[in-house]
């Protein structure tokens, strides 16, 4: 009799150490944690990106105002002729030279900042937002793919033999949801200048 109560004991201890508890606490542990990644990145997305593209703007316009300016200089030397008879005009040849000094007022200006970028930047900027946004929108698909894994191997543990018994006695975990994308995912989201 006591045999059999030893083995009984036994058999027992060694079906509940392969129950599976502590791996399906673990498994639901890794996919709350994964979707904490998921929540972080698109954070990160709504952190990162209204700041760079107003950089991205403040830089263009920067370079927009500066070209601007020396184009309108550019014009306005332009309508601003001396005839010859009229340079004594002592009216007539300050304008001129007032239109002549905004155009190498401009021109100035255009020089420090070609000579501080020598190839204009908001292109630059441009193509940096484009890489960051890439960047961002490929760390979001890792982030949706890690929980989608993470959720797999959670529903697999709740619903395979002997932790399918640990979780219906024990535990009564529900299956978890994986990520889906949402009915207008197929449309790219809007970036405005």
């Amino acid at each position: 009799m006591r045999i059999r109560i030893l083995f009984i004991l036994l058999c027992s201890t060694l079906l509940l150490s392969s129950c599976g508890y502590n791996s399906i606490q673990k498994n639901e542990e890794s996919v709350f944690s994964a979707w904490g990644d998921v929540e972080a990145t698109y954070q990160r997305r709504a952190d990162l990106i209204p700041n760079l593209v107003s950089t991205v703007k403040a830089y263009a316009a920067h370079e927009k105002e500066t070209l601007t300016d020396v184009v309108n200089a550019r014009a306005k030397v332009g309508q601003t002729n001396i005839s010859a008879d009229k340079l004594g005009d002592a009216a007539a040849m300050q304008q001129f030279q007032q239109a002549q000094g905004q155009l190498s007022g401009a021109l100035s200006r255009l020089l420090v900042v070609v000579e501080r970028y020598p190839d204009l930047k908001a292109s630059q900027n441009f193509r940096d937002l484009q890489h960051q946004l890439e960047g961002t929108e490929n760390r979001i698909n890792v982030a949706r793919q890690r929980y989608n894994d993470a959720v797999r191997t959670f529903n697999t543990s709740i619903r395979t033999f002997p932790n399918n018994l640990t979780n219906n006695f024990l535990l009564h975990l529900e299956r978890k949801e994986a990520f889906k994308a949402d009915a207008g995912a197929a449309t790219a989201p809007k970036v405005t200048f």
